[in-house]
């Protein structure tokens, strides 16, 4: 039996956001629930113009962040399809504090069209 829940919600401001469809790779996840999951709030680096390319975690220069990820996505199987946060307001208190702590200054600072708010 599977009990559905709710999709954690990052926002600060859900009807000012601008998101798009991604492919999120399977390399960075935490386990939930004997699970593979890519937190919601994760930065994320990729082209926007490939989104079919997996989107990575960002963690240097080399792999800047392109924005966040929206929802939660179950990475178990591997790569697996996803929604990455491109303008909008994120809620820095609804994110668990190791997802929180990906939240560099760098990281904010390669994400322009993104506000991080408490």
């Amino acid at each position: 039996k599977v009990t559905g829940a709710a999709p954690v919600q990052i926002l600060f401001n859900v009807q000012n956001q601008m998101s798009v469809s991604i492919v999120v790779d399977d390399a960075y996840s935490v386990t939930r629930d004997g699970k593979k999951i890519v937190p919601a709030g994760t930065p994320l680096s990729g082209d926007l113009t490939a989104r079919e390319t997996a989107f990575v975690q960002a963690k240097d220069t080399s792999a800047p962040a392109t924005g966040v990820l929206l929802h939660d996505v179950d990475v178990t199987n591997g790569d697996n399809n996803g929604t990455l946060l491109i303008w909008g307001f994120v809620d820095l208190n609804k994110l668990d504090t190791t997802t929180a702590a990906l939240i560099t200054a760098t990281r904010k600072s390669e994400m322009k069209n993104i506000t991080f708010l408490k």
